[in-house]
C-alpha cells in the first residue's frame, strides 16, 4: 500500500471496571466532553471527546484493574499546549487524590524540552499529560530511559 501520509489515531478505547467512576474522572478531571453513552445493562459505554469528535471511549467490560505485566496499552499520553497547563492539571489531579509516579513536571529525558506528569487513572492505567516544550530546566527522574517508559 502506498500512501502519502501515515494514518492518524482516531480514538482510544479503554476497558474499565466501573463506567461511572471512570466517566467522572475523564469528564470532570481531565475535561473531555461526553459525546454519547450506552446505558443498556451489559453494554455500557461512553464516547468522550471535543467538538463532536471522539477521542476516548470507555467500555465497561473489565473484571479487574489494569496490569502493566499484560500485553496491550502501555500508557495514554495527552498533549496540552503549555507546561503551565500541565501544572494546572497536576493541581486538579492532586485535589482529586491521584498518586503520581514522579514529583512535578519532568522532562521526557535528559536535555528534552518536552515533559509532563505521570499518574494512573481509577483502574490503574498509566497516563501522561505533557507539553511539547517548557520542561528543559527540570531533571529527569531516570537518565537511562525515557521518563514515560517505566512508571
Amino acid at each position: 500500500m502506498t500512501t502519502s501520509t501515515a494514518p492518524r489515531t482516531g480514538h482510544i478505547g479503554l476497558n474499565v471496571t466501573d463506567l461511572e467512576r471512570s466517566l467522572a474522572f475523564y469528564r470532570d478531571v481531565i475535561g473531555y466532553g461526553v459525546i454519547g453513552e450506552g446505558k443498556e445493562e451489559g453494554r455500557r459505554f461512553a464516547f468522550l471527546g471535543e467538538g463532536g469528535r471522539p477521542v476516548l471511549t470507555l467500555w465497561q467490560q473489565a473484571d479487574t484493574a489494569y496490569s502493566a505485566g499484560n500485553a496491550g496499552l502501555h500508557h495514554l499520553a495527552i498533549e496540552v499546549d503549555t507546561v503551565e497547563r500541565v501544572k494546572e492539571y497536576e493541581s486538579a489531579l492532586r485535589a482529586y487524590g491521584v498518586e503520581f509516579a514522579y514529583e512535578g513536571v519532568v522532562p521526557h529525558g535528559e536535555g528534552a524540552a518536552s515533559g509532563g506528569i505521570f499518574f494512573h487513572d481509577p483502574d490503574g492505567m498509566r497516563l501522561e499529560i505533557y507539553a511539547p516544550s517548557g520542561a528543559e530546566s527540570s531533571t529527569p527522574p531516570v537518565e537511562s530511559a525515557p521518563t514515560c517508559g517505566f512508571f
